[in-house]
């Protein structure tokens, strides 16, 4: 072999060498440059989330949400905005901003399928297409309008009675209602409509005549102890509303409360009871209830769901000192 062939040889293996060496950097980059230039997904949220309790099945819905302002002064409207801020600022929580959930559930009993709560529909707390989802949720967890035997409502606020019907007509047409017969008869008085309309209880007494009315020859009224349907009874929470109801779900040895709109805020609902919560009707009553519901949950260790806490809205509650501490179920319900 010559000299110069050699040295083209020494030079061609040199080459080859080093490119072998380059190899995986250049793959590197070459990955990711494709990941940086793909197109972001969006956020994805789960629709529902379904589990077996005793002999029933529950199916917690989402209906969607936003980032809204708060939590004050939706809850501690009473307290300086700085003293909520701090709150969220020790739990590690933004100090102006907070998702509540909207949570309506299905129980299955094995007879009849109850759906409590609509969560948002067309004109609720929080517009569409952000909130008001409820039929779509509804589709992802299988479960057809049709289905649903009873729908027993907490009270009769725009987040809680939108899903009732949509442009007039009933979204489940083969449903009775459950309604608290106090909590009826205050929202069907020509008063509920004396106030300004950008208010919530105009809002909220405008929606009432315009889903709630019409389906009165469907309705049946309840009081404190009365059951919507075997193993699902009623129980009296005023203040936020005069007739507000939570509800027993009773299966086989097992309970599950559901509190309806008891918290508007996870940690500072709880962590303060005693603080005002701005849609309470009735502030001093919203605080007695609270300190009731959550001593209840407390001491009987009862699984809650918690319809306005973060999605899926269940957890359990522990005393805190003087107050109470909310506990995001994990794996509890799985056998």
């Amino acid at each position: 072999m010559s000299s110069s062939n050699t040295g083209t040889s020494r030079r061609s293996f040199i080459g080859a060498a080093a490119l072998a060496l380059a190899a995986p950097a250049i793959l590197r980059q070459t990955k990711r440059a494709t990941a940086a230039e793909g197109a972001f997904l969006g956020a994805s949220e789960p629709p529902f989330r379904r589990f077996q309790f005793g002999k029933f099945e529950i199916t917690v819905l989402s209906d969607g949400g936003a980032m809204v302002d708060g939590p004050w002064p939706i809850v501690g409207e009473d307290r300086p905005k700085e003293e909520v801020a701090k709150l969220m600022r020790d739990n590690l929580l933004p100090e102006a901003k907070f998702r509540p959930g909207f949570s309506p559930a299905v129980v299955n009993t094995g007879k009849e399928m109850i759906l409590i709560d609509t969560g948002n529909g067309a004109g609720g707390f929080i517009p569409r297409p952000a909130a008001g989802r409820l039929r779509e949720s509804l589709a992802a967890a299988s479960i057809k309008p049709e289905q649903i035997d009873i729908v027993a409502i907490t009270h009769c606020h725009v987040d809680h009675i939108g899903g009732v019907s949509e442009a007039g007509v009933p979204v489940f047409p083969n449903a009775r209602y459950a309604v608290g017969q106090e909590e009826y008869d205050f929202w069907s008085k020509e008063e509920r409509l004396a106030g300004p309309p950008d208010q919530n209880e105009y809002k909220s007494g405008k929606m009432f005549r315009d889903v709630m009315l019409p389906l009165v020859e469907r309705t049946f009224f309840l009081k404190s102890g009365q059951d919507v349907a075997s193993g699902i009874a009623a129980f009296a929470a005023p203040g936020h509303t005069p007739g507000h109801l939570g509800f027993h779900i009773e299966s086989n040895g097992k309970r599950l409360l559901a509190w309806g709109d008891c918290a508007h805020h996870e940690v500072a609902s709880l962590a303060h009871p005693e603080w005002s919560a701005l849609f309470d009707m009735d502030k001093a009553q919203g605080v007695a209830t609270r300190r009731k519901v959550y001593e209840m949950a407390a001491t009987e260790r009862l699984p809650i769901l918690g319809y306005h806490t973060s999605f899926p809205s269940l957890g359990m509650v522990e005393r805190s000192g003087t107050a109470y501490r909310w506990l995001p179920i994990t794996y509890q319900f799985e056998d």
